[in-house]
């Protein structure tokens, strides 16, 4: 079970690094003053927009029977029977709450961004860093991801 836990958060840590970056962007930002400013809005938004989780029961599923005849032409039937559709809960406000925050970071001069994730030969090249002050972005800017969660954008030349 342990092996299994820890082949998935290798394959997630992977995955995690081939993605692109999705911050808040502001050239000359501090990292620090993106992750407050954005949780500062995002605290903001909730207030002004709720959380209202709402629970459904999703509709059952049938299963229709089944004839089953034998070589000698002999048939049973097996009835149908219904599987529990289960229930779901959702947020009526979350999509309004989500352009809240956007709006919010767009007063305080922010931008959402995607920067893609470097080749490995621009990973490999690359010092280890961290960075601390957003770069102005260019086309060909580029984040590699660090094992502590932080992240460097590079600008390939």
């Amino acid at each position: 079970m342990k092996r299994h836990l820890i082949s998935a958060l290798a394959a997630l840590t992977v995955l995690t690094a081939c993605a692109p970056l999705e911050i808040y962007y502001k050239p000359g930002a501090t990292v620090d003053a993106v992750s407050r400013d954005t949780t500062a809005c995002e605290v903001r938004a909730l207030s002004d927009v709720p959380a209202s989780v709402q629970i459904r029961r999703k509709p059952p599923i049938f299963i229709a029977g089944k004839q089953v005849c034998d070589a000698d032409g002999t048939c049973t039937q097996t009835p149908g029977y219904f599987i529990d559709g289960g229930v779901e809960s959702f947020d009526p406000n979350d999509g309004l709450r989500q352009r809240v925050a956007r709006s919010c970071m767009a007063d305080k001069g922010y931008a959402p961004v995607s920067v893609p994730a470097c080749p490995d030969s621009v990973a490999r090249a690359a010092p280890p860093l961290a960075t601390t002050r957003l770069p102005v972005l260019t086309q060909g800017s580029c984040v590699i991801r660090n094992r502590d969660g932080s992240f460097q954008i590079v600008t390939r030349g």
